[in-house]
Order: C-alpha cells, then structure tokens, then sequence
C-alpha cells in the first residue's frame, strides 16, 4: 500500500534528503572504516528506543550479551525511551555510520512517527541502513466478558446495532491503530479512551467499563491466560503459538483484519555493507543458541531467525506505507 504523494509529504522529506547529502558528503570526508576482521576493534553501543524492562529492551539485552560474547568487546545497551522514541532514532542518524552505534526499535520509529510528527528530525529511510527484524508480532482483540460476544463477529454485531454505546481502549499507537483498522473494516461506531500503557486499562476492562481493547500479543497473553478476558482474534492469517486457542482473523471471519507490529536493528546510513552483514549473521548465530532462543520463545517470540538487511529495509518502507494510509484515514494525532 502506498501513501497518495502531496505536496506537504514531500515537503516532509525534503529536509531529511538534503541532510543525507551532507551526511554522505561527510562521510566521505571521514578516515576509513575498519575491515570487517578488525571489526568492531572497540566497544559497541545499541541504543534503545524504549525504557529498560520493555520487551524490545528485553530482547536487545539477550542479543547484546551473546553478541559481546563473539565479539570479544563490550556491547553496551543504551534506553533512551521517551518522545516516541525521537530522541533515540535522531542519535544514531547522527552517529558515525562505522557499525558501532545502533538503533534497536520498534514500528512507532520508522512507520508510525513521520505521520504523526511534524518535521520529525530524522528520515526513518534515508537516514538508516536495516540490519535485522527480529519480531513481527500480532495483536489479539480482547473484549470484556459481561459485554456477552464470544466471537469477534459477535462483537461487531453487537457495535453495529448499538452505535456510539460502548467504550474500547487503546495503551500504545500501535494498538490505536488495530482499532481504528478494525473499525475502518466494520463501520463500527464506538467511543475511543486512551490509557498511558496497557496495564492502565486493564481494570477497566475486566471491570466492564471498556468493551473491546487490542493488545500485543507479548502483553496479551498473561491477562489471557487468567481467563480475565475473551480473547476474540489474533490479527494474522493464522494462530498464533502463544495462544493456539485464539482463532486467527480469517478464521474469525475478518481475513483483512491483519497488523503485525515489529522490532529490529539499524545502523546509521552510509554503514559498510559487510558490517551490517556481519552484525546480523551474529545475530542468527545468537538467536540458535539454546539459552537465547529459550528465552525468545519463552516471551512470544519470533520462531524464525532475525531477517537480514534487505529484507528488513524492504518491510520498512512497505511498512511506512501501510501505516500511513492507516493514520490518515483515521485522523489519529498523538494529542
């Protein structure tokens, strides 16, 4: 899905493409980056985008442990959550592009943020190179038990033939997102509240104050295995392993009901390409290895070894899109 081209979306960019000109120019100018057997020669720094305890902060720690393991030099993770995650993406744009300071984020970054920020201070294209995607997760669509809607078709039946009746609730953008997804694919007519985390609705919801609510699958799966809430739908083409129980979209009737939200690394644009390709066969090697790969699953995680670069880079810009077309046809702001 692509974005209709405006005026103002390329006005939006053109900031960002004549700083990756200098940023070109600049590199040119810098000494020499080492070969790929001296690299990384020195410590190496992964910025997060997120606070510390965040899944996305759980699993760079496991990669960054191993990775400093293979490397032989300090691996150090950097949380530098807050402001959707700005200020992290704008350091490493700015960084040395020689491998040695990355980004690990989510979605919100580079698919979420240029449509929702104005003169948003980095390129999530033009200023990064992808390294390795390694989660693309779905949401389940949970809904209150009192409300009396088994299924998710029941649901939309219920909101249907009760118009701007019932509350949902959404703790993260990503997750206003599914909502205003499904919503733009039933018609439904239903009262947003926003909450500052999931964990902040969950009393509400169970309590029966909020009707529907989508939530990440990582966060999903303790309220769901409680049995404090109906799980409805996973918003995939198939089940999910965390929850083999919850059908998938198209088994619950809405096969275009997908939205998957995602995690990975990037470095700065203009990196060697045998870096990133380096960096992300260490990544694979990391993920096999028992105690990784244990602990990956154990949260609902990938089942799949980390992405590479260019399939990574290519979800990225499929993904800013997507996203795009999802946030302008729903008139979400961050306000």
């Amino acid at each position: 899905m692509k974005p209709d081209a405006t005026q103002e979306e390329g006005a939006r960019f053109a900031l960002a493409r004549r700083r990756l000109l200098g940023a070109a120019l600049a590199t040119l100018a810098a000494p020499p980056v080492l070969a790929q057997g001296d690299w990384p020669g020195e410590r190496v720094t992964i910025i997060v985008s997120l606070p510390a305890g965040a899944t996305t902060d759980i699993t760079t720690r496991l990669y960054a442990d191993q990775l400093s393991r293979t490397w032989g030099h300090p691996v150090v993770v950097d949380n530098r959550g807050g402001a959707n995650g700005v200020l992290a993406a704008q350091a490493v744009a700015r960084a040395r592009p020689d491998g040695r300071t990355l980004l690990a984020t989510t979605a919100m970054t580079h698919a979420a943020n240029p449509w929702l920020i104005p003169r948003l201070p980095y390129d999530p294209v033009g200023d990064f190179d992808a390294i390795a995607m390694w989660s693309a997760s779905p949401f389940v669509m949970m809904a209150t038990r009192g409300l009396g809607t088994p299924t998710l078709a029941a649901l939309t039946a219920k909101l249907r033939a009760e118009p701007g009746r019932h509350n949902y609730a959404t703790g993260t953008v990503p997750g206003r997102m599914v909502a205003e997804l499904y919503r733009q694919l039933t018609g439904v007519d239903a009262v947003h509240v926003g909450y500052r985390g999931n964990q902040a609705a969950y009393p509400d919801l169970t309590q029966g104050r909020i009707a529907f609510m989508p939530v990440d699958i990582q966060a999903a799966k303790p309220i769901v295995d409680r049995g404090a809430v109906v799980a409805l739908a996973v918003t995939d083409a198939e089940r999910h392993y965390a929850l083999p129980d919850v059908p998938s979209a198209v088994e619950a009737g809405l096969p275009d009901f997908r939205f998957l939200t995602w995690a990975g690394l990037y470095a700065p644009k203009g990196t060697p390409r045998e870096v990133l390709l380096r960096i992300h066969a260490d990544m694979v090697r990391a993920y096999q290895t028992p105690e990784v790969n244990a602990r990956i699953l154990a949260n609902g995680g990938s089942r799949t070894p980390p992405t590479g670069p260019d399939t990574f880079q290519a979800h990225t810009i499929s993904e800013l899109a997507a996203w795009g077309r999802i946030i302008r046809e729903s008139g979400m702001t961050l306000d």
